[in-house]
């Protein structure tokens, strides 16, 4: 039986973008955003964009582990008493680089299209994913982006909401990876679209949960010495053989890129 069929999982609507495939892709690749994709956290780069480049310390001090989207809530709504504009998001958005070798890791994704179905999930929000994607020129290679509801009220205030809500104890409040993957795949299923194996491309802890539903066919790529990494390591060492998928540490895309060449010319 094939990964997507595994366990009991149920179909649910999405929240994001569509793009049509000709033929059932034979692998999945995931991806996380801040971190990953981008060199930067999109959520600390839109400072920039603040008065002073600063946020003050009374809007700092409310954060609470597990919430970060609803600090962020306070954070724009402080950005647009400030008279930042969509505008200034936008360049910022626009001009957070890309991960080291990640341009050529799409590269080599465009051409190999008919191969992937890829889908971003995040902790982000729509808005700044789409402008710096479309900026870079790889928005279209995405099938699916699942973030965080963002967009501007009549005030022109940048407004950002939770993705959805779970029961997860490991992830925040507002998004659990977890269950958007596994939503995902079983979807996919029922449009009688199967895998032969999954790739998970990502960096942080929220990208951990996700990771450990993996079978020993998948892979993941934890950004090397981020929480994901930290985390697969720890788990491999406290529980021997419990993380299943197959690891592979990466400080340049290009390292994914050339893995998945590898898969390709295996015919895996």
């Amino acid at each position: 039986m094939k990964r997507c069929c595994e366990g009991v999982r149920l179909p649910c609507l999405f929240k994001g973008v569509g793009m049509a495939s000709s033929r059932p892709p034979k692998y999945l690749l995931v991806f996380d955003f801040d971190e990953t994709i981008i060199n930067e956290n999109s959520d600390d780069s839109i400072v920039r964009a603040a008065p002073g480049q600063v946020l003050p310390e009374h809007i700092r001090q409310t954060f609470r582990e597990g919430f970060y989207n609803e600090y962020m809530q306070r954070v724009l709504a402080y950005m647009g008493d400030q008279g930042v504009k969509m505008g200034d998001f936008k360049t910022v958005y626009e001009n957070i680089p890309l991960s080291p070798g990640m341009p050529d890791l799409f590269q080599f994704l465009s051409k190999n299209h008919e191969l992937f179905e890829i889908i971003l999930i995040s902790d982000a929000n729509m808005f700044g994913i789409e402008c710096n994607l479309r900026a870079a020129g790889f928005y279209s290679l995405f099938r699916k982006i699942f973030s965080n509801p963002s967009g501007f009220d009549k005030k022109g205030y940048f407004t950002l909401g939770p993705y959805h809500s779970h029961k997860c104890l490991d992830c925040p409040a507002n998004m659990c990876k977890r269950k958007i993957l596994t939503e995902y795949l079983a979807e996919r299923a029922q449009e009688e679209v199967e895998f032969e194996r999954v790739f998970y491309v990502g960096d942080g802890a929220n990208d951990f949960c996700p990771s450990v539903t993996l079978t020993s066919a998948d892979v993941a790529f934890p950004r090397k010495g981020y929480p994901m990494h930290r985390m697969t390591q720890e788990m491999e060492k406290q529980q021997p053989g419990a993380f299943q998928a197959t690891v592979i540490p990466w400080e340049s895309a290009t390292e994914v890129a050339r893995y998945l060449q590898d898969v390709l010319k295996k015919k895996c």
